[in-house]
């Protein structure tokens, strides 16, 4: 154990270098930060190619391993109900902050234009719940369908459940397999992370330039500090109340995850990673893993729901529309609705924003004055939707392991 802590820490040293050197590279480098992209392509692309394997392979391992349909009952409805509720704090905190601190002032739409919005399908809640279920469970694989492929394991797994006993050792026996290949697989890859952290960064960096973060450098600081505040306070205190464990000595431990987000700007890229972390320094159960971590890839969001929450807040100011408080408490009730369901589509976050905005009826042509930002914001946004899941599967191992023993 003393040894993997020490592994992990070596590696988040290199890695907080890659950062740094990355923005220096960015900023002083520009055109040669953009010609390197493919390295960290070629980086996310490796972890990218462990998702689904390790995702359906977890998933059934971990359902057939609880042996008992009361136990998979019991987590699921746990980790749904704790994933809502940090979801919900995040977005509470948001209106709250940007109601003690408002920001941006009324702006003229006239001559701004969103060319995306007309591309993102109108929302309804039949087609959510139908994306929800795969036709084609060979395409879905393919295609990396999170969500019908975590719908298609759960049943596959529950019916396995009712197999003969043998055929059920055989079974787990051949996806334990799988998923012990991917997560070795994964141990390799991350030995190249701060290659693929130091090339994401510059690139973003050279990318974006430092003229659009200045011009917006208000609204950045508000999501930036909602989201450290839930990352740093609502996350640690609901890990001492629920897990009845010192916090940030666990979040110290896995800090190489929200790391790993940081620079991918992905929840399913960062999957691997958080799995073999939460594992090897974390002391959680594979079992409890295996299942939470991969549906927290899918519909943990407290990250983009604070986010979207800041954002259209943000576009109200800038409309000039003034939101009453329980109008603001609407909004967030719509954000975490939807971040449950919305995941399993493509541009998530832009849908959810698309129909809330229209929703309240403010203009979507607002989005072109933020959308500048958006790639720098996201890698924050997604380290905490992360450290979101490493937290909720901390607490469900913890009350889990407390069940037992009594």
């Amino acid at each position: 154990m003393i040894n993997k802590i020490k592994k992990y820490s070596t590696t988040n040293t290199l890695v907080i270098v890659g950062i740094i050197l990355g923005i220096a590279f960015g900023s002083f480098l520009p055109e040669l930060a953009l010609q390197q992209q493919v390295i960290g392509q070629i980086f996310i692309s490796f972890l990218k190619m462990l998702v689904v394997p390790l995702v359906f392979a977890s998933i059934y391992v971990s359902i057939v391993g609880l042996g008992s349909l009361e136990d998979l009952k019991t987590i699921g409805l746990r980790t749904i109900g704790l994933y809502v509720l940090t979801t919900a704090l995040a977005v509470l905190l948001a209106i709250v902050v940007m109601n003690i601190f408002p920001i941006g002032e009324a702006v003229s739409a006239d001559g701004l234009e969103y060319a995306h919005a007309s591309e993102v399908a109108e929302f309804s809640f039949s087609k959510m719940i139908l994306s929800f279920i795969p036709t084609n469970i060979f395409r879905s694989l393919s295609e990396g369908a999170m969500m019908q492929i975590i719908v298609f394991a759960i049943l596959f797994a529950i019916a396995s459940l009712h197999l003969p006993k043998h055929r059920q050792e055989t079974m787990l026996d051949l996806f334990t397999a799988v998923s012990d290949a991917m997560l070795t697989m994964a141990e390799k890859v991350i030995k190249l992370t701060p290659i693929g952290v130091f090339s994401l960064i510059s690139y973003v960096i050279a990318s974006q330039g430092i003229d659009v973060v200045l011009g917006l450098w208000k609204y950045m600081i508000m999501v930036l500090a909602v989201l450290v505040l839930h990352g740093v306070v609502t996350l640690p205190l609901l890990l001492s109340l629920f897990a009845r464990i010192n916090p940030y000595k666990y979040l110290s431990l896995i800090r190489e995850a929200p790391i790993m987000a940081f620079s991918t700007a992905s929840s399913a890229a960062t999957l691997p990673v958080s799995m073999r972390v939460v594992e090897e320094v974390g002391g959680v159960d594979k079992k409890y893993a295996s299942f939470v971590l991969p549906l927290g890839a899918t519909v943990s969001m407290d990250g983009t729901a604070a986010y979207l929450t800041i954002a259209i807040l943000y576009i109200s100011h800038l409309a000039g529309v003034d939101l009453s408080f329980m109008e603001q408490v609407g909004i967030g009730v719509t954000v975490v609705a939807l971040s449950v369901g919305v995941a399993a589509l493509p541009s998530a976050s832009l849908v959810m924003m698309i129909v809330i905005l229209n929703k309240v009826g403010l203009p979507v042509e607002y989005i072109a004055l933020i959308v500048a930002v958006d790639r720098i914001l996201d890698m924050a946004r997604t380290s905490l939707n992360i450290t979101s899941d490493l937290v909720v599967v901390k607490i469900i191992d913890q009350m889990q392991k407390r069940k037992q023993y009594h």
